[in-house]
């Protein structure tokens, strides 16, 4: 619970991924009026943990998804330490207590790998340079583009399927056309990517907080 001097009203958000409820109220509110207030979002609450289902730890013999495939952790000491992705299966081999780590760092990798040949693809469409990227973790968004042209895109949308992934890379690289949400930029953005952008919108709502419930460590 925060207590902000320029928050005029009660606010409450979860956080899914760690299970947590995040509130932040005038100083001058009473906790029990606080209290009061969350337990008539309970159903709010619940709901909120219930869409983004069980936490999954990247552990050997539990599954995650990757490109919008569900895929098993499979861990054997002998194997190669280099990850293998074969079928539904993620092959990883030497110390186990290293699989979390090295399973999140060949995710963080191949997201790398595939954006960048995002950003290359709607660059080329939009004749531009493409630019920089730095991927992100961001809870709340899943991508930004700053003034200075940086992209930043959430990792995580390697676990989604791949035309929700380039949907956000596309709405960044329009944005260095347009740097709003005018009329103008979205006519921009649907002339730039190739699929339904309002379906991947709405999947990312219903879906991107069981990307969040990824734990990576």
């Amino acid at each position: 619970m925060r207590r902000h001097p320029r928050s005029r009203s009660i606010t409450l958000r979860t956080d899914p991924a760690l299970r947590a409820i995040r509130v932040t109220s005038p100083p001058y509110v009473p906790v029990r009026q606080i209290t009061d207030f969350i337990r008539q979002k309970s159903a709010w609450i619940e709901n909120s943990f219930a869409k983004a289902g069980p936490i999954a730890r990247l552990e050997a013999g539990n599954s995650i998804t990757f490109r919008g495939q569900r895929m098993t952790i499979c861990w054997q000491q002998d194997w190669p330490r280099r990850i293998v992705q074969e079928g539904g299966e993620i092959h990883v081999g030497g110390p186990c207590e290293s699989v979390a780590k090295r399973v999140a760092a060949w995710l963080k990798k191949e997201a790398r790998t595939r954006i960048i040949a995002d950003i290359a693809d709607y660059s080329a469409l939009a004749a531009i340079s493409p630019p920089p990227l730095a991927l992100s973790n961001a809870r709340r968004r899943w991508g930004s583009c700053s003034q200075a042209g940086k992209i930043r895109i959430n990792w995580r949308l390697i676990m989604a399927p791949d035309s929700i992934r380039r949907s956000v890379v596309a709405h960044e690289i329009a944005h260095m056309r347009h740097m709003n949400h005018s009329p103008a930029f979205y006519a921009w953005l649907d002339h730039l990517y190739e699929g339904d952008r309002r379906a991947a919108d709405d999947w990312l709502k219903q879906h991107g907080a069981a990307l969040h419930a990824v734990i990576t460590q």
